[in-house]
């Protein structure tokens, strides 16, 4: 598959799953836990689906000069790290537990597990 195809697929995976999580938001009230963790799930394809193509566009325009090869895959990993900041964040969020601490303890740990992967390289 090429980078082409699996980043437009990935967009019309992304339009599906807003779509989706539009449509379960209208119809499931958020009274039980499983309507919870369904919400997540969904918001968790929905952000990584929108992430990808994003990080990767990105990565191609900042990054070319600075002899990083960009590719979908390493684009799938930062956008899967956006997607957990955010979902922790938001889960705390709903737990009553968020504090602008546990935030940046989050971001930081998302900063450095980017880091030691890039220094892997």
């Amino acid at each position: 598959m090429t980078n082409r195809s699996s980043l437009s697929l990935l967009s019309i995976i992304a339009v599906l799953a807003w779509a989706g999580l539009l449509t379960f938001t209208g119809f499931v009230p958020p009274h039980t836990v499983l309507a919870f963790v369904a919400f997540f799930l969904i918001l968790c394809v929905a952000l990584i689906a929108t992430f990808t193509p994003i990080t990767y566009g990105l990565g191609r325009l900042f990054l070319v000069r600075r002899r990083y090869l960009v590719t979908p895959r390493y684009a799938f990993r930062q956008a899967i790290l956006l997607t957990l900041v955010v979902l922790l964040n938001l889960i705390l969020r709903a737990l009553n537990s968020w504090n602008i601490f546990t935030a940046l303890v989050i971001v930081a740990s998302a900063i450095l597990i980017e880091i030691l992967a890039l220094a892997r390289k």
